[in-house]
């Protein structure tokens, strides 16, 4: 299995999982990392650990569609398999979703159905709730509305400000998204081996 991660900012979920690829605890190759932004972080941790990186922009393209028939044709050039996002933040159309079917994972730091969508802490917190979590989703055509693979629920503290909450909800990402990965790419691999 050839897999791509998509990130648009710091990378720490990309960092721990790429770790566990170059380390064999998750089974396939870590193949690419594609960044929307060219001057993000991430760019460098893949650079620091030797994984291939590709980054363009829709304005580079000129809009939407020509950004997504371009991403769709550098993911055949690589041969991708599977894609995991890690705090990519665009909404992934139809030419990708209609070329990989199924085999879009996200990662999304809230309890879906509850907060879809970005600022999903600060609007937890904002709204006084006692509990906010972490979800793993296929993705599709909707705004963070695909299958449920996995949830996690992460208490909102009395004396929680944004850092902290971010904090502990970043923990649970990077406990929880390398065991539902771990779990799929060996599924996947046996089913690629019968």
């Amino acid at each position: 299995m050839r897999v791509a991660i998509f990130a648009s900012g710091n990378g720490t979920n990309f960092e721990i999982l790429a770790q566990q690829f170059l380390n064999q605890q998750i089974p396939g190759q870590l193949s690419l990392l594609f960044c929307d932004h060219p001057q993000a972080p991430v760019i460098k941790r893949a650079e620091r650990l030797g994984i291939a990186w590709e980054t363009f922009t829709v304005k580079e393209c000129g809009n939407k569609v020509a950004y997504e028939q371009r991403l769709v044709q550098l993911l055949k050039d690589y041969k991708i398999d599977f894609i995991i996002l890690a705090g990519y933040l665009r909404v992934i159309g139809s030419p990708i979703l209609d070329y990989y079917p199924k085999r879009i994972i996200n990662l999304h730091p809230a309890y879906l159905p509850e907060y879809p969508g970005l600022h999903s802490i600060e609007r937890a917190l904002a709204d006084k709730k006692t509990q906010t979590g972490v979800t793993i989703h296929y993705i599709d055509a909707g705004l963070d509305s695909g299958p449920i693979i996995t949830q996690k629920r992460v208490p909102i503290l009395p004396n929680d400000t944004l850092t902290t909450l971010e904090a502990r909800v970043h923990a649970c990402e990077h406990q929880l998204y390398p065991q539902v990965v771990k779990q799929l790419m060996t599924a996947f691999e046996k089913k690629e081996q019968i």
